[in-house]
């Protein structure tokens, strides 16, 4: 490696020659020693030359100035006094945090460079967007012919904030309601819930052997339900079409007592995130007699893989918006 030179900002002394302001030798030098001590009762602007470090050189000014305090017999820098007159900085750092996917691609686009790239979590329960704004570049180093490197500091995180409705069905997510729970559960979510194509239902219910719900008789059901509330079981079976039967010993005058077909499956047509894209995923219909009453339950049908292809949608989404290269996974430096 090349050795950096000293300049300093006054004449060296006569003796031993030389010009004034000419480079010297650093460290053991004598000439360096030598003008030093001529100072020993000042102060004096030293310039360390570090032009002829060759490829260390990347990234560092052409010469760093240092103040020789000849009372001490010192060096001392001066990059942190400079900083602290420093009223802007000198690169951008620190991480945005954006709540919308479509935020995320409008303040990548502001902020990008030719060597910016976006990173990938997708990991189906914590899933994230990071774009690294000073990302390294891949061109080489114009004047040296090396690699580039850059700091990485500046970025912008999107990680997915959760919707309302994503999490009000996560929450009940195979857990037991009573019959009354559930019925005002599925009124309240009526919204989310989805009619099938004629290519949906006939994969359901071949995949499940069972029949499909429509919104409608997802109503129906819940209605069905709130009328027999306290009414008790009379009978429960399964019929071949794979759908659930129940009859209840009526109780309530506005009832009819005539048993009640539940349907095995329903579909859900929801945003897993706030303000973003949908998706349509199966779940089982479940109920288990108690005690004379029916306790009911869903379950969601392999959402790790409907919210992967949803993340994987987006990111498509992203590379396309910001014409950024996108990788699955997570920088190199800490932020």
């Amino acid at each position: 490696m090349a050795t950096p030179t000293y300049t300093s900002t006054t004449p060296p002394p006569a003796a031993g020659g030389g010009a004034p302001n000419t480079p010297v030798a650093p460290g053991f030098d004598a000439r360096f020693i030598a003008e030093l001590g001529a100072k020993a009762d000042g102060v004096d602007l030293v310039h360390v030359d570090l032009t002829g470090l060759g490829d260390y050189a990347i990234g560092l000014p052409e010469n760093i100035p240092l103040v020789w305090d000849g009372k001490a017999s010192r060096l001392i820098a001066l990059k942190a006094e400079i900083e602290a007159y420093r009223f802007k900085p000198s690169h951008k750092a620190g991480t945005a945090q954006v709540l919308t996917l479509s935020s995320f691609i409008a303040l990548t686009n502001r902020h990008k460079t030719d060597a910016s790239v976006v990173f990938a979590d997708t990991d189906w329960t914590q899933p994230s967007f990071t774009a690294v704004i000073d990302y390294h570049p891949k061109e080489l180093e114009p004047l040296l012919g090396a690699i580039q490197a850059d700091n990485g500091k500046h970025r912008i995180h999107y990680a997915f904030p959760l919707s309302d409705e994503w999490k009000a069905w996560i929450e009940q997510d195979g857990k037991a309601m009573s019959q009354l729970d559930f019925a005002v559960f599925l009124e309240d979510r009526m919204p989310e819930l989805a009619a099938p194509t004629e290519a949906e239902a006939i994969a359901l219910e071949r995949d499940f052997s069972t029949t499909i719900a429509t919104p409608s008789r997802l109503v129906q059901l819940s209605r069905g339900l709130k009328v027999n509330v306290s009414s008790q079981v009379e009978d429960e079976r399964t019929l071949q079409t794979g759908e659930g039967q129940i009859k209840w010993q009526e109780t309530h005058k506005d009832g009819d007592g005539q048993p009640l077909k539940v349907p095995g499956i329903f579909l859900l047509s929801i945003s897993p995130f706030k303000a973003g894209g949908t998706v349509r995923i199966p779940a089982r219909l479940r109920y288990r007699v108690s005690g004379g009453k029916v306790v009911w339950f869903y379950q969601l049908y392999r959402p790790d893989l409907h919210i992967t292809d949803r993340v994987e949608i987006d990111l498509g989404l992203v590379a396309k918006e910001t014409g950024l290269p996108t990788y699955e996974g997570r920088p190199e430096m800490s932020a």
